[in-house]
């Protein structure tokens, strides 16, 4: 086995080494959580303030995703990092916020510091340690316990395991938070506007359709006018206007046609080739139905109307 071989066997062995550490510490925190873990449920979700995530190091950048979890699922949160709360930003915490200290050792004094004005402004401490005969488990109304039997870290050093730990009990927290509000996908979009999630379910479909020169042609229009209607417009199909009502031409409409008469589809009008009662929806759908319309009848747009109006395409 040459050397490039041995280290690659030997990087392998390490990864795999640190994915049972960590899948051990996550799955042992199932034996841990107990009666503190419901209450702290409980005064997050009876608490007429926001849920402050506090934290120093590494503890701290784990406790900035959780407090960013919790915000978007429903649990208004923030992340205070310890010295600038001891620098002024504790007046930002008010008598009804549920105050959450992540410490590993349970020790951290930035952490341990914040105790006295905590307790004298009446603030819930749920406290996420590793020890909990620590300071700040001892002194917090609840503990939860994200203790670990090792850390991937040979050197025992950096923080590995016991981080993976915490963020699972962030998490945790969170979805079980969501369980008991009855979040619904419709609230996480309200808070993620920017995402596909939040476009599905917040947008309408006047929001997005293409309401500006519309492929529409005559239902006398021969083939070649139906063509360029649909090679000018990027919606793969025409409109016809027929009568009082109106139908679609799909690109794939005239490729059949032409399957199906050859060089005699020349002599065929828009009339002849249409789809009567094409897919549409109503100003006021929201994305989310719509595409759920197209996915189901394998169709790529909709006609949208304004009661009996046409208004726009809408397209995937």
């Amino acid at each position: 086995m040459s050397e490039v071989e041995r280290g690659a066997t030997d990087y392998l062995a390490s990864a795999r080494r640190v994915f049972q550490i960590e899948a051990e510490a996550v799955a042992g925190l199932s034996k841990k959580i107990d009666q503190d873990f419901e209450a702290a449920v409980e005064h997050i979700l009876r608490s007429d303030g926001r849920t402050i995530i506090c934290g120093m190091g590494k503890s701290g950048i784990v406790g900035r995703k959780i407090a960013a979890t919790l915000a978007s699922t429903g649990t208004p949160s923030f992340f205070m990092h310890p010295g600038e709360a001891y620098h002024g930003d504790l007046g930002m915490v008010t008598a009804s916020d549920v105050f959450i200290a992540l410490s590993f050792s349970g020790e951290t004094d930035e952490v341990v510091k914040l105790l006295p004005f905590l307790k004298e402004n009446g603030n819930v401490v749920v406290a996420i340690t590793g020890n909990p005969a620590s300071t700040l488990a001892r002194a917090a109304d609840r503990h939860l316990d994200v203790s670990v039997a090792q850390e991937a870290c040979p050197l025992r050093l950096a923080p590995t395991a016991s981080t993976t730990a915490t963020l699972a009990m962030g998490d945790a927290l969170a979805v079980t938070l969501m369980e008991a509000r009855d979040f619904k996908p419709e609230n996480f979009a309200r808070f993620h506007p920017g995402g596909s999630l939040g476009r599905r379910l917040l947008s309408r479909v006047e929001h997005e359709m293409i309401r500006e020169d519309l492929p529409i042609v005559s239902v006398d229009a021969d083939i070649m006018g139906v063509i360029n209607a649909i090679t000018r417009s990027s919606l793969g199909l025409a409109i016809v206007q027929n009568q009082a009502d109106w139908a679609v031409i799909t690109d794939g409409d005239v490729r059949r046609a032409v399957e199906a008469f050859g060089k005699d589809v020349f002599q065929k009008t828009a009339g002849s080739l249409m789809s009567l009662d094409p897919a549409r929806v109503s100003v006021g759908t929201r994305v989310e139905d719509a595409l759920v319309l197209m996915e189901r009848r394998r169709i790529s747009a909709l006609l949208v109307f304004d009661h009996d109006r046409l208004v726009g395409v809408f397209k995937k």
